[in-house]
């Protein structure tokens, strides 16, 4: 389990404490970017209260990506099989955890999905839900991906698919980290599924989001979709037949 930490220090408890009740067997690693506000020492008291508690402590706010990266990084160090990104902030309740992580049994990826039959958000305003469906469905279209919640963070992954993700070439953040690496999962091939869970506003401490983030969404998708559009009328028209495979990595143009 990673969790990326940057000032939840009303929330960093929790999040462990429903891990704990609902994934007993599960290590966690606390990915902090110098929070000021101390949460990497409670992390660090969270750890030496629990063996299976790990804190990763980054020297600044990289943003969200960049912390998940070095999650991944960390848990093929330490010889995990399957990683797990959750956020911080209660908006993911640890109690869906035990049906994404069943969904591996026969799955590569499973994505914790708002938008599939099941699935629900809580306490959230019409214009959050409809900019939140609004750029999956932009994703969906625009990238032809099958996937109806591009954009959420609770999601499982054996360590063999993200090898073969190409993760060296991430670079983008926030909600745009999300969609990178679903791509990705597609393009490369990889069994996705979607498991319903319920998203709940958070309670405690500041939301990350901004319009920065959703601005570097929506110009990182668009461009990844004309680079596949170029790259499918190149097969098109080389060696006069259709070729699907797709570039080596799929968020560059060939």
């Amino acid at each position: 389990m990673i969790i990326p930490t940057y000032n939840e220090i009303d929330n960093v408890r929790i999040a462990v404490a429903g891990v704990r009740d609902h994934a007993p067997q599960a290590d966690i690693l606390i990915a902090d970017d110098n929070s000021p506000d101390g949460t990497g020492n409670v992390a660090d008291e969270l750890a030496r209260e629990d063996t299976r508690v790990h804190v990763l402590h980054r020297a600044g706010k990289e943003g969200l990506g960049a912390a998940y990266l070095a999650g991944f990084t960390w848990a093929q160090e330490n010889g995990f099989d399957v990683v797990v990104e959750m956020d911080a902030d209660g908006s993911h309740r640890a109690q869906d955890l035990p049906s994404i992580l069943n969904a591996l049994t026969s799955a590569d990826v499973a994505l914790g999905s708002r938008w599939v039959k099941g699935g629900s958000v809580v306490n959230w305003p019409l214009h959050r839900k409809l900019l939140s469906q609004g750029g999956n469905i932009y994703t969906r279209l625009w990238l032809g991906m099958p996937i109806s919640d591009a954009t959420g963070g609770f999601r499982a992954f054996r360590m063999t698919s993200l090898k073969r993700m190409n993760l060296s070439q991430v670079a983008s953040q926030g909600y745009c980290f999300q969609v990178d690496l679903a791509y990705r999962a597609v393009t490369a091939g990889l069994k996705v599924v979607e498991v319903p869970i319920v998203f709940l506003e958070r309670e405690r401490g500041q939301s990350k989001m901004d319009q920065a983030i959703v601005t570097e969404a929506l110009k990182r998708v668009t461009y990844w979709g004309i680079a596949k559009r170029t790259h499918d009328v190149k097969r098109l028209f080389t060696k006069g037949r259709w070729d699907q495979r797709p570039p080596a990595d799929p968020t560059e143009s060939e």
